[in-house]
């Protein structure tokens, strides 16, 4: 196996097609990949594993898997394909498929678009999955917070609770229009939160509800993910206030207000982008 600049080895580029396509809600939109392509997908524990999606411009006619190496000797940079992360929703070992969900807001962006207008037989590209967190037994109290984009990692998450679990999930969105049905143990309460706008730090609602909801006795294991600033402050609450362990956290930003991806991602090296002082290793 090849291996990186580290000396990690690097697992090869998956590359499916979309087989079918589901509207979960107003703005998420479900996409179900497979093929061929399957034997390199190398499925992890965890329930919030992500992929990072390769998007090539159409007008150049790149062929995946890319040769990143290769194309940045021909390419400009502005031409080179572009990463995208997003959560495996689901993957089933049997049909050999996964489910991935996107948000979808319009024009905004580049793979919410794009997963909007996917038609069956596309192809899609990525490297992955990453990924670490996954609700344990050990933790008396199980606290999963996010807005749209953590949806995902919040419904697999539920899944594999066991019915004895306990815990709280607040989620927010626009409004009720974005709401899903999630299965979840009879000990976990579900609360969604309705900005009644798209996102914005005026009309963000998400921190104020965590703040507000009764804290717990016992072990606090937290799955907390969302937009940068609303993750700064809700690491405040849960490590600094509450004493969360940073060990029992999952906590990191899957976006920024007014940022692409590409700035966002870049950001994550400076101290702006950072949600720690010194940021673990996760999705980035």
């Amino acid at each position: 196996m090849a291996k990186n600049v580290s000396g990690r080895p690097v697992r090869p580029q998956v590359v499916l097609e979309v087989l079918g396509r589901e509207q979960l809600s107003a703005h998420l939109v479900r996409l179900t990949l497979g093929g061929p392509g399957m034997a390199n997908f190398q499925d992890k524990d965890a329930t919030d594993r992500y992929i990072k999606i390769l998007f090539a411009k159409p007008e150049l006619n790149l062929q995946p898997p890319y040769d990143l190496d290769e194309l940045r000797k021909s390419l400009p940079g502005e031409d080179l394909p572009v990463r995208r992360t997003y959560t495996v929703r689901r993957a089933d070992t049997q049909a050999q498929t996964i489910d991935v969900d996107f948000v979808v807001h319009g024009d905004q962006g580049l793979a919410g678009p794009w997963a909007r207008d996917a038609q069956i037989g596309d192809t899609v590209c990525f490297s992955g999955p990453g990924g670490m967190y996954q609700p344990k037994p050990e933790f008396d109290y199980h606290f999963l917070v996010g807005d749209e984009t953590a949806i995902p990692a919040i419904a697999a998450s539920l899944e594999v609770m066991t019915e004895d679990m306990v815990g709280r999930v607040i989620i927010e969105v626009n409004d009720q229009n974005d709401e899903i049905e999630l299965q979840a143990p009879a000990g976990v309460q579900i609360q969604w939160l309705h900005r009644g706008a798209p996102f914005t730090p005026e009309a963000t609602v998400l921190e104020g509800a965590v703040r507000e909801a009764e804290w717990p006795d016992g072990r606090v294991q937290v799955f907390c993910h969302g937009e940068r600033e609303v993750m700064k402050s809700l690491r405040k609450y849960f490590h600094d206030e509450r004493g969360v362990d940073r060990r029992d956290l999952s906590l990191s930003a899957y976006w920024a207000y007014g940022r692409a991806e590409d700035e966002f991602q870049a950001e994550k090296r400076s101290s702006v982008g950072q949600i720690f002082e010194e940021q673990p290793t996760g999705r980035g």
